[in-house]
């Protein structure tokens, strides 16, 4: 469905997946820590659509509200959000149109303009 985020692609995935460990570390008792891209999709989830922890989607793609609001919290003090934002978030387009050229699946001959952030001012 067109506009409406379902969680990170494999090749989405792939941007990202190498800033986290690939064993989570044990944290003793209680449940198995969820999938770091699971957290991720989570949190996406939420920054995309506004909406509240408590309306996260749930199911096999998704983190429980208090695992993604934990991870959130941790990942904020320990700098990987930071890491995430100057290394990946502004190089994911540029690698993504790369991967998708590499591939034969952009079809140059056509192209389109969005002017909805124009500057332009309407005329009265």
């Amino acid at each position: 469905m067109a506009g409406r985020f379902e969680g990170l692609s494999d090749l989405e995935w792939k941007l990202f997946e190498d800033i986290f460990p690939k064993q989570a570390s044990k944290r003793g008792k209680g449940m198995p820590h969820a999938p770091y891209r699971y957290v991720l999709n989570s949190l996406l989830y939420i920054l995309i659509t506004g909406c509240r922890w408590c309306d996260l989607p749930r199911g096999e793609t998704w983190a429980s509200k208090s695992s993604s609001h934990r991870w959130l919290k941790r990942w904020r003090s320990d700098g990987t959000f930071e890491h995430l934002q100057g290394r990946r978030i502004l190089a994911m387009p540029a690698a993504g149109y790369a991967y998708a050229n590499d591939q034969g699946l952009i079809n140059w001959n056509f192209g389109a303009v969005d002017g909805s952030f124009s500057p332009w001012k309407r005329r009265r």
